[in-house]
């Protein structure tokens, strides 16, 4: 579950491009070594294992499809293009992290044990609904999001209030939201 969070959280803050260290992807079971005179110039350590991929008992290609998805939400919405990400939300007590880019919002929870019901992030008018889930079945989670419902920012304090979106917010979870602005009463 981290391991996925931390992907996307580097991913999504990154400026303009994706960096993967060595040993951080699914093709790396073992430590990296590369050949050297100290292990006789052996290639054993210096290889991805690509066929872990094929192996139904193993977890590696959830990785892997987590990857695949989350590297499509960048082509499909190109939220890199935005120079910065915006800062919405940290809650160190609930270790909850969030902030939009682009026309999407990422919200992490990186509780090890809490999730959250309800939980309030002042947002942007509109209607949002889930693009990626770390804990998706898909990717090896529980699936304890409902990925059909949209969501609806509530109102708080009238007409010059702001908007609070309500989500659940499972541990160890990393969720994404597109926003889709409201119409503009003006046609525009």
């Amino acid at each position: 579950a981290l391991h996925k969070m931390i992907r996307l959280i580097t991913f999504a803050t990154s400026g303009g491009g994706y960096l993967n260290f060595m040993g951080n992807e699914f093709g790396h079971p073992e430590w990296i070594d590369f050949p050297r005179e100290g292990n006789n110039w052996s290639y054993k350590y210096a290889r991805r294992q690509w066929s872990l991929l094929d192996n139904p008992d193993l977890r590696y290609h959830y990785l892997a499809d987590f990857d695949r998805e989350m590297v499509q939400l960048y082509q499909a919405e190109e939220f890199l293009k935005e120079p910065w990400a915006k800062l919405l939300l940290e809650n160190e007590g609930d270790q909850v992290l969030a902030f939009e880019r682009g026309n999407l919002l990422f919200v992490f929870n990186f509780n090890p044990s809490k999730s959250f019901t309800d939980y309030g992030i002042q947002v942007g008018p509109g209607k949002y609904q889930i693009l990626l889930d770390t804990d998706d079945k898909n990717f090896g989670g529980f699936g304890n999001v409902d990925h059909s419902i949209k969501y609806y920012p509530q109102r708080v304090g009238g007409i010059s209030g702001t908007n609070w979106l309500k989500i659940y917010l499972p541990a160890r979870t990393a969720l994404v939201y597109k926003r889709i602005p409201p119409p503009s009463i003006y046609g525009i």
